[in-house]
């Protein structure tokens, strides 16, 4: 499978930044959730897609690594890139970048399963996403 990624530069508002002027822990994952509908348009796994085959995608583990601080106005790269697993689970990893020079602020990587609309654990793939993944390998 060729490496499937995407990136989306994003601007560190100010709500988003607390008192020493660093980017509060809880903005990280908005930051991975943009990264994961620019993936979604640019590879057509967007979240309407789950919505129309009537599968919901929760994320079940989110681990984050700091590793250096963003502040207010900085404009990094969130780096997204899809995580191959025969396992019915969306396994991405995540990368903050500064587009200049290449410094890694966050590194990071989200597990997502499949349930049905009734809440029930897919314990196999759903058929739409086999298919996206042939299709892609």
């Amino acid at each position: 499978m060729e490496k499937l990624f995407a990136e989306k530069q994003i601007e560190i508002r100010f709500s988003e930044v607390d008192i020493m002027n660093v980017v509060w822990h809880g903005s990280y994952p908005l930051y991975f959730e943009d990264a994961r509908e620019t993936f979604g348009k640019k590879y057509d796994l967007a979240y309407q897609r789950y919505i129309d085959e009537k599968v919901f995608a929760p994320i079940v583990e989110l681990n984050i690594k700091y590793r250096r601080p963003l502040r207010y106005g900085m404009k990094p790269i969130v780096r997204i890139t899809y995580v191959p697993t025969e396992a019915a689970k969306v396994i991405f990893d995540y990368e903050i970048v500064d587009p200049d020079d290449g410094t890694v602020f966050v590194t990071a990587r989200s597990i997502q399963v499949f349930m049905d609309q009734q809440y029930q654990l897919l314990w196999d793939n759903p058929e739409f996403y086999r298919q996206w993944k042939e299709r892609w390998q």
